[in-house]
């Protein structure tokens, strides 16, 4: 099985990437507590800078199954006429106050039609995408969209290494998804935005090296506190509530983990699991986790009880202002028999002490996209091998 099939293509690695995750105490979770203000690095020999922006600004508004939270797409066009490889990536957004996170996508030439079609018949700026871009044409192998960076309040530029980096084809297309959050004004609009990225290309040479990113999911069973009730502590009328918020794809997340985890059924409690088997050679370079407000520690390990075990990520202290790509003191090569296991906590505790979450009804929490709902993966950066 060629490795694009195998898993979600995502992003790059990077040997500027964090060294380390700072712990940070739970007051410091905060949707909005910094910016990506810093100046990119200097260029390097043979890269130069590509800026793009919304073609206009958009003002959020929520979903039609209520809510406090919008996913909006846009599609940029980076006006690629020869192949290049993305080395950098910096989210510049423009409103703070309501963006909680973005993703970049890249979109090859083979699902640029169906993206611009899907542009084409919404109407307004962009669309509403929840879980991946929301395009099936771009999803198809011959057009997979990929991830290839993620913002959230405190990032920098993701600087990659000079001879790695994603590879970009001729009319290949970006889309931008970023999250809006409404919780702070109930739901109602907060202003107009007009984020913009830049991208850090060179032409590489025959011997620079394609990565691409393996996200490693878990299930997230998180049940109501011991002192808390209500009707979407249960957890069907949970997920019925994500399916509302996020449609059937995203609602049916939960049970689908369940399943590609081996587990028959879900196991309520702080602390969710789940191992992946490698399915091809490759070498592992570095990683982060992502999960919401309700994380605690997330970890990913490989061939957990053997002999080789390995700690691969360890993020003692989540915080989710500061979901930094972690880099590996060296490279680890891995491939068919080896094993990944991620494994995150979630503590339900922090909704009382959160603004963001404090004044919400109590929930069991489910994978969902919500800022209410909660993800647990570990995002890690390999570089496929021959053998």
């Amino acid at each position: 099985m060629a490795l694009a099939t195998a898993f979600a293509v995502v992003a790059a690695c990077g040997s500027d990437a964090d060294n380390s995750a700072t712990p940070a105490a739970v007051g410091s979770h905060s949707a909005h507590a910094g910016r990506s203000s810093a100046p990119p690095q200097p260029l390097r020999a043979g890269e130069r800078f590509v800026d793009l922006k919304m073609a206009e600004a958009y003002t959020p508004a929520p979903p039609e199954g209520g809510g406090t939270d919008e996913y909006r797409c846009q599609v940029i066009d980076p006006g690629l006429t020869k192949a290049a490889f993305l080395t950098g990536t910096q989210v510049m957004p423009e409103n703070v106050a309501i963006a909680h996170h973005a993703i970049v996508y890249a979109v090859p030439p083979g699902g640029a039609a169906a993206v611009r079609e899907q542009d084409a018949k919404t109407p307004g700026l962009g669309w509403q995408c929840f879980g991946g871009t929301g395009v099936d044409g771009a999803e198809v192998e011959e057009g997979e969209a990929a991830w290839v960076d993620t913002w959230a309040p405190g990032a920098t530029e993701t600087l990659f290494t000079q001879d790695a980096g994603f590879k970009l084809e001729p009319g290949s297309l970006v889309v931008l998804q970023i999250h809006y959050n409404l919780l702070a004004t109930d739901g109602k609009p907060a202003g107009s935005d007009r984020s913009a990225v830049r991208l850090r290309l060179t032409d590489g040479t025959p011997q620079t090296r394609e990565f691409v990113t393996w996200p490693l999911d878990a299930p997230t069973d998180l049940p109501c506190a011991a002192d808390e009730s209500g009707p979407l502590c249960d957890r069907a009328a949970s997920i019925a509530d994500v399916t509302k918020r996020f449609g059937p794809e995203v609602g049916g997340t939960a049970d689908e983990q369940l399943e590609e985890c081996g587990q028959s059924a879900p196991k309520p409690g702080d602390t969710q699991t789940c191992d992946h088997k490698v399915p091809a050679p490759m070498t592992l370079f570095a990683g982060f986790g992502h999960m919401h407000l309700l994380g605690r520690a997330i970890k990913v390990e490989l061939n957990p009880g053997r002999p080789n075990a390995k700690v691969v990520l360890d993020v003692p202290q989540f915080d989710f202002d500061n979901q930094r790509l972690v880099k590996l003191p060296s490279p680890v090569e891995i491939g068919p028999g080896d094993t990944l296991r991620v494994t995150c906590t979630h503590d339900a505790w922090l909704r009382k002490l959160l603004p963001q979450l404090s004044k919400l009804p109590p929930r069991y929490v489910v994978w969902g996209d919500g800022t209410s709902d909660e993800m647990c993966t570990g995002i890690m950066t390999v570089s496929p091998r021959k053998s």
